[in-house]
């Protein structure tokens, strides 16, 4: 049922050709989308990379500052240990010495003491009393009572 001015004609004509620019801008679209897509998932890549790199240089660091702390906390228990045994040894020549000055020291002559001759009492012929001196007693003084202090 045409009617012959070709309307038909032209309105299949716009269809076509829209369609066409749909499928060209379709394949723009998908062809930007999959290059943007690819893109993030190299980004995404290096970023792995990247985190997984940075961890292990981490976990790398963390290894060799606790293996330097160990080593150090064995050092000042040998530093401890050794200066624990030089007291030791300091006490034990110290005593040595004292020891050695005591076996050297001079020791004091004998005291020669004469023996003492007994004495011997010839009987008196009378007893005299003999009067033992007076023992002068002297005043003690006491002090005078203090009084309690004010509470």
């Amino acid at each position: 049922m045409s009617n012959g001015n070709g309307v038909a004609a032209t309105l299949g004509n716009a269809v076509g050709t829209v369609a066409e620019q749909a499928k060209d801008v379709g394949g723009k679209v998908s062809g930007k989308a999959s290059r943007a897509a690819g893109q993030v998932k190299q980004a995404a890549d290096k970023a792995k990379k990247a985190v997984r790199k940075r961890m292990a240089d981490t976990k790398q660091a963390l290894a060799e500052a606790g293996a330097n702390a160990r080593a150090e906390a064995e050092e000042l228990k040998r530093r401890k240990a050794a200066k624990k045994v030089a007291k030791k040894a300091a006490r034990k020549a110290t005593a040595k010495k004292a020891v050695a000055k005591k076996a050297l020291a001079p020791r004091p002559a004998a005291r020669v003491v004469a023996p003492k001759t007994p004495v011997v009492r010839k009987a008196a012929a009378r007893t005299v009393a003999v009067k033992k001196p007076a023992t002068k007693k002297t005043a003690t003084r006491k002090a005078p009572a203090r009084k309690a202090a004010g509470r």
